[in-house]
């Protein structure tokens, strides 16, 4: 992970977001630009976001510039709990706090609340926003329309969408698995070119350099 830092910061990054201390760690000794803290928690079928100040913490010790926690509804914090945890790490911690949310009623709360940036990085994984669009460049519209600095995060998977989040209102764009997972990346080629791309079989007959057949 620290060498795909490296890389995105020599390719124009200006920010990275890194999951766990040890990451955060590797990370901010080794790039210039700021790191945002992540701590995943195992939760069902998905990941909480930082969900504890004692997550928070662990990752402002590691180097972190910045933490983002979750602020969904489904995390179960109610509007008082919401507001303390973002007081705490804000100015506990120094820190600036990024509000992961799902919907446009949480990143509303989370701005009242005192996050300094709303992200977008939970919509379609929450039970109140499965089956949103992705990445959702409604809520970015819709929260920036609303005064709120939001982060437009989740399943950016090229320049094009993430040129239409700004043009709609993001402050910024987070780029994760398009930039960092070639499986991944490589999954979204082969889908779209169909199956047979991806078959060995492709390449009987194709010539070699040596001018053999392979």
């Amino acid at each position: 992970m620290m060498a795909l830092a490296l890389c995105a910061e020599a390719g124009g990054a200006v920010g990275i977001r890194a999951n766990g201390p040890d990451d955060v760690a590797a990370i901010s000794q080794n790039v210039a630009i700021p790191v945002v803290g992540i701590h995943k928690q195992p939760y069902g079928d998905r990941f909480l976001i930082t969900p504890t100040f004692e997550h928070a913490e662990g990752l402002v010790a590691a180097g972190a510039d910045a933490v983002a926690l979750e602020a969904t509804r489904e995390m179960g914090l109610g509007d008082a709990e919401l507001g303390r945890l973002i007081d705490r790490v804000r100015d506990g911690l120094r820190v600036p706090v990024m509000a992961d949310v799902s919907t446009l009623d949480e990143g509303l709360r989370a701005r009242d609340m005192g996050a300094d940036l709303v992200a977008t990085t939970l919509s379609g994984y929450t039970g109140e926003s499965r089956g949103r669009p992705k990445p959702d460049l409604d809520l970015v519209e819709q929260l920036a329309g609303a005064g709120v600095r939001v982060v437009c995060e989740g399943n950016v998977r090229g320049p094009t969408q993430a040129r239409e989040a700004l043009d709609r209102g993001a402050w910024s764009v987070v780029v994760g698995t398009a930039i960092t997972d070639p499986l991944a990346v490589t999954s979204w080629f082969v889908h779209a070119l169909g199956t047979g791309a991806s078959s060995p079989e492709a390449l009987k007959g194709v010539p070699s350099e040596r001018g053999e057949r392979s």
